[in-house]
Formats: structure tokens, sequence, C-alpha cells
């Protein structure tokens, strides 16, 4: 039986489908988060220490941010989650509620040296 090795260098820290892209702008950040909004999903936050990113569920910064319309918004809340946990990873994510499920994630913020 042949060994499948699941810490391959190239994946180990791809945590969602834009780890393989080049690190997001700022620009690009907002337009996803305008996205999220336009979609009618509930904006969220999640964030947990890098080598626990895919052991276990992360940890949510406050509640879902239910009705929140302005994404300047959720960028503040992005940068106070960032200021409490500096060497966190943090990820946006947009809740749909005629789902139940994740519509979209994304990381949004890796500690220097990630």
């Amino acid at each position: 039986m042949a060994n499948i090795q699941t810490d391959d260098y190239r994946t180990q820290y791809t945590l969602e489908t834009f780890s393989f892209l080049p690190p997001l702008t700022a620009d690009e950040v907002y337009d996803q988060i305008v996205y999220i909004i336009n979609q009618g999903w509930t904006p969220a936050l999640e964030h947990e220490e890098p080598v626990n990113a895919s052991k276990h569920y992360w940890g949510m910064w406050k509640l879902p941010f239910f009705g929140m319309r302005d994404p300047n918004l959720v960028l503040a809340e992005v940068e106070a989650c960032r200021q409490a946990y500096p060497d966190h990873l943090i990820r946006v994510i947009g809740y749909d509620n005629y789902t139940q499920c994740q519509g979209h994630n994304f990381v949004v913020y890796r500690p220097r040296g990630m």
C-alpha cells in the first residue's frame, strides 16, 4: 500500500482556494467583502493560530455581523481582530442563511512569516 503524503510543502499553508493565488490587495479584499454583502450573506470573522489552522474549527471573532451592509465596518472588525490576535490567521466568511452554509470564505490576514 502506497503512503500518501499530506504535508507537501506546496499545500502546507493553503487554507482555501485563494491561497493558491498571490495575496489579495486591499482593494481586492474590499471587493470580496462587497461581493459577500451583495449576495445577501452575513459576514463573519474567524481566527486561529497557524499551527492549529488545519486541525480544528477556528474561533469566531464576535458573533456574525447580522445586518451589517457597510464593507468598511467589516474591515474595521478585521483590523480590531488583527490587533487583538496579531499572530493568528484571520478569515472572512459569508454565511448564506438560505442554504445554511458558508457561501464564501478567504484568509484576509496572515501573520508575518507565513
